[in-house]
């Protein structure tokens, strides 16, 4: 019998459900969101905005904007441990038993054990950007020096090799497959370093016709990627471009209501989610992946500032700023079904 309701639990979603931290941003707290209901607040972890918050097994780790560093107990929603390695740190990755930070100030990479202990420093003397792990390797950019750093983790994160003059002010970076790929600030198109033989070329993006697209590259966390596909919103336009990611062709054009922000792929890669800022903050538009065609603008609450797919795709969260709401939809019907009071929502994550 025990047997029995266990597995209609679980069938029905009631154990095991997703939790979620939502960043309160103007509060320097955590929002606990467990079973659809707000539970209770982690405080004390520094100037949340733009925060990063990231999961690795039973704890959370989150990075604030005035450089503290905190660790989190998912199962007890607990400050751990709280550190300040840095004044401003930009963002941070896992990479074996380690957690490394990239910082804009001071100039360097810290490299923490999960226990928040300092194990390396690398002084680089620039600001540090488009921090990521392809283990045995961690690659970085230096935004002042336009290089491209690989360590080697396997050696204590020795210095394996330096990419020069890869382009005008790297910003941000991301991992396609077996290429780190990064966008400049002051220049077209993007790098691509390939992490299997340390090539490097420059790319800028074009259209089928073999003309020159040029649009500003947005922080590539802003992209939905998919396979060898991604979809990328413009920077002060009303569109979104779908990019081949091998030969960065522009395959199609996508108009959109306003000037999009955050671009989100749905688990089953039917659909793609676009937030906006200025006039059009407090829609989303939802995209067909099939024909890359919008099928659904919605007005869903007071300047949307994030939002975030459930792991099965059913739900999509999303943090309505003014409101102090976060909404759940149902993406088989593109209705709002549930609204939980945060206090100025922003950052979605989920914990499990």
């Amino acid at each position: 019998m025990l047997y029995l309701i266990i597995v209609f639990l679980l069938l029905t979603g009631q154990i095991f459900a997703e939790k979620l931290y939502v960043v309160e941003r103007e509060r320097g707290s955590l929002a606990v969101i467990e079973d659809s209901k707000f539970v209770r607040e982690i405080k004390d972890l520094g100037n949340l905005n733009h925060a990063i918050v990231k999961t690795d097994g039973n704890f959370s780790y989150i990075i604030s904007r005035n450089g503290y560093f905190s660790k989190v107990d998912n199962k007890t929603d607990r400050l751990i441990k709280k550190i300040k390695p840095g004044n401003s740190g930009i963002g941070f990755t896992f990479i074996g038993d380690y957690i490394a930070i990239a910082h804009y100030d001071p100039k360097k990479v810290t490299i923490l054990t999960k226990n928040l202990d300092t194990f390396v420093v690398v002084e680089t003397d620039s600001r540090n950007v488009g921090i990521k792990p392809f283990y045995p390797y961690l690659v970085f950019s230096l935004m002042d020096k336009d290089q491209i750093w690989v360590l080697n983790a396997e050696n204590g994160f020795e210095l394996e090799t330096i990419i020069d003059n890869v382009g005008k002010l790297p910003f941000d970076a991301l991992i396609n497959k077996d290429r780190y790929i990064v966008g400049f600030f002051k220049e077209k198109g993007v790098g691509i370093l390939n992490l299997k033989d340390f090539s490097y070329k420059k790319v800028t993006f074009s259209s089928d016709k073999n003309q020159e697209v040029v649009f500003k590259i947005p922080h590539f966390g802003m992209w939905g990627l998919m396979e060898d596909k991604a979809v990328i919103p413009s920077v002060g336009e009303r569109k979104a471009y779908v990019v081949n990611t091998q030969n960065m062709k522009v395959e199609k054009v996508i108009d959109l209501i306003g000037l999009p922000v955050f671009i989100s792929i749905s688990p089953n890669k039917k659909y793609a989610v676009v937030n906006y800022s200025g006039d059009k903050e407090d829609f989303i538009t939802v995209i067909d992946l099939k024909t890359f065609k919008p099928i659904k603008d919605m007005k869903v609450g007071k300047r949307i500032m994030h939002f975030r797919f459930s792991k099965d795709g059913k739900k999509l969260y999303i943090s309505s700023y003014f409101d102090n709401k976060l909404k759940i939809l149902d993406t088989d019907k593109w209705e709002v079904i549930k609204e939980i009071t945060v206090p100025t929502p922003s950052g979605i994550f989920v914990v499990r």
